[in-house]
């Protein structure tokens, strides 16, 4: 009886959330692709202008560093946050006293806002910089790559030592006691067992570090703003530059010519990402 009534009345359910997912996401994306093809100042004042938008992309140097930035940010990033919360992680579970406290201080920073961030970090890093002797992050790219590494570093990896912690503990201790017996050292232990149990949580983290590197917006904005001479500036900053810093009808149609290629390239690697280390999970 309540088969049948779901099956007759689902429609009614589903219909104010296919909707909203319609008028909130399908439809501005689509219309956001369109504009990517036209010259424009307002949504009223829209010439098609064919692929003209995506050369003239080509033609900006300032894209093609930041592109290239990106990808070497997004995948150092990656690889050094992942590193570190699982290292992390392990600590934590092994038991000691006091790594609910030590949980809890490494999580906090993912619940404050980036732009926050930015500025606070910006105020520490040049403040030591400037102890240093060394060119503020504003006025060094080194600087401030680095400066936004570690922003992000101390940013995002409480959030995922959590999910490695929640993965560690689902290993089976009927494993490692038995590899144990079977004479194998602490390392084989880390290497053969709970690495390879633990891919579901590296997939996830993988993904959302490399997702979070290539989005990297509010923080860069806050902590250098680009500098010096848009040489520290990211991919999604360097879109907003084009899109609102840029005069012209024809930079608003660039700057969303940029946004596509940028979608395109984030759903390109995720997708690459989540295949690679999706083939290495082990079913337990």
């Amino acid at each position: 009886m309540v088969g049948r009534t779901i099956k007759k009345w689902w429609p009614i359910f589903v219909l104010p959330t296919f909707a909203a997912f319609v008028i909130g996401f399908l439809w501005p994306f689509i219309w956001g692709i369109y504009l990517s093809f036209c010259k424009f100042t307002t949504v009223n004042d829209v010439t098609f202008v064919g692929f003209s938008n995506y050369s003239k992309i080509l033609l900006d140097n300032t894209f093609s560093h930041s592109f290239w930035l990106t990808v070497v940010f997004a995948f150092v990033s990656s690889i050094l946050i992942n590193v570190l919360a699982f290292s992390i992680a392990l600590v934590l579970t092994k038991g000691y006293r006091g790594t609910n406290a030590f949980r809890t201080v490494f999580f906090m920073p993912n619940l404050i806002g980036g732009i926050v961030l930015g500025y606070i970090w910006q105020t520490l890093l040049n403040g030591l910089l400037s102890k240093w002797g060394q060119p503020l992050l504003s006025l060094s790219a080194r600087n401030g790559f680095i400066g936004m590494l570690i922003l992000l570093m101390w940013q995002q990896i409480g959030y995922m030592m959590i999910i490695y912690i929640a993965g560690l503990n689902n290993v089976s201790p009927d494993l490692i006691e038995a590899a144990q017996i079977d004479g194998a050292t602490s390392r084989q232990i880390l290497f053969k067992i709970k690495i390879p149990m633990i891919m579901p949580s590296v997939t996830i983290c993988t993904f959302l570090t490399l997702t979070n590197g290539f989005k990297m917006f509010d923080q860069n904005l806050s902590l250098t703003g680009g500098d010096p001479g848009k040489q520290s500036q990211l991919l999604a900053l360097n879109i907003y530059d084009t899109f609102y810093a840029r005069s012209g009808a024809q930079w608003k149609g660039i700057g969303q010519a940029k946004a596509v290629v940028f979608f395109l390239l984030v759903v390109a690697i995720a997708l690459i990402q989540l295949r690679a280390t999706s083939s290495k999970e082990v079913q337990q």
